[in-house]
């Protein structure tokens, strides 16, 4: 986690290109999509026309995901971290010679490990970052290692979902590059989640892509990951969710007792790069708190609870902690949706310190996160997409309302959903199966409620909640 590198006057520039693709409808992430096995696994879903039109919740259909979630193993994760911390410093600008030792010796371990699954693309993401005049004092190779899982649906395929940890590693001093600095909760927790499941999770197959990656030059000022999102973004990559581990392995509190079942998840609400226009349609629609990243912490919350995860992610309605950045704010720079997990307390004594060492890491709590992020990431995978331009249609007064919204592309979408909540509650309560007619009237007053829109596939998964714009 990068110290001070953050102010108020440099928050995210939340996605001004997302919300022109995005608005007037606003399409965001929301609520949890469904199961993550191979879709020959996947046990079949009661047809939609068995369900009442309207339920009290909007709950994701648990999936057969405990296969996945069993796999998930304290012990791999505690070995991973051990081998990051003996090679003794991964500071950014230490040395890529050795075999033994540095940030060179780090990376191409984590490659190693990245390449034991046959079905994973594995690459150095290499960048060079211009000398800075403050962290970075010369021309510095950033290099991030990348595992990719492509998707098996053509349709789907396109779709991208992130998982990340950083593997550089610091001391009081950020620019000393030669002293101890094991960085086993900063960030070597975070990376063993990312390599256990890139582990796990490469065994199986998923409709969209799966993105595991090891950043560097986060202690340097997240360099390798706004390198890499401002890459993707040039590239025109569908990035559709980020999820970033930083500080996630001890769960202790320093004034006293444990969190061993609670973490937390940061997100941004409303975009602060939006222009004028952008934003003057935002508070119309009174989406202030409906920016994608917040929209996709709903979604972890929903997943945790359909899957009955054991442990529960504690929603914060901010990007980040204070005076901390981590390497999801790039990607939420560039537009796409992003959150953090860390710890419910920190223990800010050894943090960028000789005492961030192994013995501080609780490994079952740390599997218990990855296992939550398993199940995020196969609902999120394996879901159709969301529909695109649902809107309210606002063309006359009316006590109930009237939607449309046109078809999600995925050849086996079966129907959809139309969702809403109070305006005053913070996740989606009310639902109503529609089945695959592209417009609705719902017994409910436009005036009263958010309304959004999702696709189901033959098998049950529901996609992410487009958040509605109005149209007449």
């Amino acid at each position: 986690m990068t110290t001070a590198d953050r102010t108020t006057s440099h928050q995210p520039r939340a996605a001004a290109r997302s919300l022109k693709a995005a608005l007037p409808s606003l399409a965001v992430l929301a609520l949890a999509a469904a199961c993550a096995e191979p879709p020959a696994a996947r046990a079949p879903a009661p047809a939609p026309g068995a369900r009442a039109a309207t339920t009290a919740a909007v709950a994701t259909r648990p999936g057969p995901l405990a296969p996945l979630l069993a796999e998930v193993s304290p012990a791999r994760m505690r070995a991973s971290i051990d081998r990051l911390v003996a090679f003794g410093t991964r500071h950014t600008l230490s040395d890529t010679a050795s075999a033994t030792r540095g940030i060179g010796a780090a990376r191409e371990w984590i490659r190693r490990d990245f390449a034991e699954s046959p079905r994973l693309q594995v690459s150095f993401d290499r960048h060079v970052q211009p000398a800075d005049g403050a962290r970075i004092p010369r021309d510095t190779e950033v290099v991030n290692v990348v595992a990719v899982l492509p998707g098996a649906m053509p349709a789907a395929a396109g779709r991208r979902y992130y998982v990340m940890g950083h593997y550089d590693s610091r001391v009081a001093d950020v620019m000393d590059a030669t002293s101890d600095a094991p960085g086993a909760n900063d960030d070597g927790s975070g990376v063993a989640v990312v390599l256990e499941l890139a582990r796990v999770m490469s065994r199986r197959s998923y409709d969209a892509t799966i993105v595991f990656m090891a950043n560097a030059g986060e202690e340097q000022g997240l360099y390798g990951a706004k390198l890499h999102a401002k890459a993707a973004h040039e590239q025109h990559l569908d990035i559709r969710g980020v999820l970033n581990d930083d500080i996630v392995g001890d769960p202790s509190d320093p004034a006293g007792g444990t969190h061993d079942r609670a973490i937390r998840v940061f997100s941004g609400g409303l975009p602060t790069a939006a222009t004028p226009e952008e934003i003057a349609q935002i508070r119309k629609l009174g989406g202030e708190s409906d920016a994608p990243s917040r929209e996709l912490a709903r979604f972890v919350a929903e997943v945790a609870r359909a899957e009955h995860t054991e442990i529960e992610p504690t929603l914060v309605f901010r990007y980040d902690r204070f005076l901390r950045g981590g390497d999801h704010l790039p990607f939420v720079d560039e537009g796409y949706p992003g959150v953090r997990f860390t710890t419910v307390a920190e223990t800010f004594a050894r943090q960028h310190a000789p005492a961030d060492q192994a013995k501080f890491v609780d490994a079952d709590y740390l599997a218990r996160v990855a296992r939550l992020e398993a199940a995020v990431l196969a609902h999120l995978a394996n879901a159709p997409s969301s529909p695109p331009r649902a809107v309210v249609v606002t063309a006359e007064l009316q006590s109930d309302t009237s939607l449309r919204w046109e078809a999600s592309p995925e050849p086996d979408v079966a129907g959809y959903e139309v969702v809403w909540r109070r305006t005053t509650s913070p996740e989606w309560e009310q639902s109503k199966d529609v089945g695959p007619q592209l417009s609705a009237r719902v017994p409910v007053s436009k005036d009263d409620v958010f309304f959004g829109v999702r696709a189901y596939d033959k098998d049950g998964n529901r996609s992410p909640v487009t958040f509605t714009g109005t149209a007449r």
